[in-house]
């Protein structure tokens, strides 16, 4: 099998992670014969240095001509001040909406032997399989108005709109139905429909779709609840389904039921492929640039090397790739650790090794 893959290192840690998710992509690529190319662009932060924009016309081009999208990190304190022109993660928010990917699916995995990275008590989080569901491209981080201006009394005064329409809220609990009837079949959707009148048109249009999956067990939970109940019964949910600034912050929370944001890997995407269809995805991990940590080969690459496994999965429909890709992951992390998920009695290693040490895993 032949696939262009475009790829995005961006800013802080992202050319670490990025180049061990490469790495990993190039051995799926020799142990199963198929051939991935690579065409590199810039996006955030390094783009703002080059171009003056966070993401150029000539690079959201040459994405439009691949089939995938691996996405490193963008952003840091010298382009993210408060009267920046614009934050360097436009570049992504660009990306998401030229190609409508409106589905953000973050799945949550506690592998076997790492209970004890969480910072939840370790028989919580035993057995955590779980994927948020995010939507993507609408709520409150594209809604209009989006604006900060001065008052007549001199009074600072910002809005951002947070606004939903039918289509969008259909599409997205779509993609929560079926995922969920792909695993355990329970969706839970999440929203504010005690204060929100997004909210209540969320709950009523779930519960308008629950009729053409039956076989669903639909629950709604509000979205502080959610939080809530994530960290006292995580194994309880399997699919969770919500708008985008909900998802924002329950994904990342979800994501450290694993030990570290090291460990979360997503996928975006316009809608979920049908059997043997391939679709185009941005794949990136949960976790942000981390300046603090570029340059010292400690970042943790899995959850970057996960999201390749979903690239597999879903761009070019490689299950079984992207199961060895998991099963690696899984067989490194008993024995060895990097400094976010380390602890007593495992090895340390960092950026680079256990990019080699999944590698190693994978060929066997």
């Amino acid at each position: 099998m032949n696939g262009v893959v475009a790829v995005g290192p961006g800013d802080g840690i992202g050319p670490e992670v990025t180049a061990e998710g490469v790495k990993v992509l190039e051995a799926i690529g020799r142990k199963y014969n198929h051939n991935f190319t690579l065409k590199y662009f810039d996006i955030g932060g390094v783009s703002i240095d080059k171009y003056g924009v966070p993401l150029t016309n000539e690079a959201l081009e040459l994405c439009k001509h691949c089939d995938a999208i691996l996405f490193g990190a963008a952003g840091g304190p010298k382009w993210d001040t408060l009267d920046a022109p614009q934050y360097a993660n436009i570049g992504v928010l660009q990306i998401r909406k030229a190609f409508e990917l409106y589905a953000n699916l973050r799945p949550v995995k506690v592998f076997p032997g790492t209970e004890n990275c969480s910072p939840l008590k370790p028989h919580l989080v035993q057995g955590v399989n779980l994927v948020v569901v995010r939507e993507n491209t609408g709520g409150a981080y594209f809604g209009e108005p989006k604006k900060r201006w001065v008052a007549e009394n001199g009074e600072r005064i910002a809005v951002d709109t947070m606004i939903y329409s039918e289509h969008e809220i259909k599409r997205i609990l779509r993609v929560g139905f079926e995922l969920a009837m792909s695993r355990r079949k329970k969706l839970t959707s999440v929203e504010k429909a005690n204060v929100t009148e997004t909210g209540k048109l969320w709950r009523s249009i779930a519960i308008e779709l629950h009729s053409d999956y039956p076989e669903v067990e639909l629950e709604h939970v509000y979205a502080d609840a959610c939080t809530m109940w994530l960290l006292r019964q995580p194994k309880n949910f399997d699919v969770l389904v919500m708008g985008n600034l909900f998802g924002d912050i329950i994904s990342d929370e979800a994501s450290t039921l694993a030990g570290s944001l090291g460990m979360g890997p997503s996928a975006q995407l316009a809608g979920l492929p049908k059997p043997g269809e391939r679709k185009f995805g941005f794949y990136e991990s949960a976790h942000g640039s981390a300046p603090k940590h570029a340059g010292k080969n400690d970042a943790n690459p899995i959850a970057t090397i996960l999201s390749v496994a979903l690239m597999l999965k879903y761009s070019f429909g490689l299950l079984g790739e992207a199961k060895c890709v998991e099963d690696a992951v899984a067989k490194v992390v008993l024995t060895h650790r990097t400094y976010d998920i380390m602890e007593e009695g495992k090895i340390k290693v960092g950026t680079k090794e256990m990019g080699d040490l999944i590698v190693k895993a994978i060929m066997g």
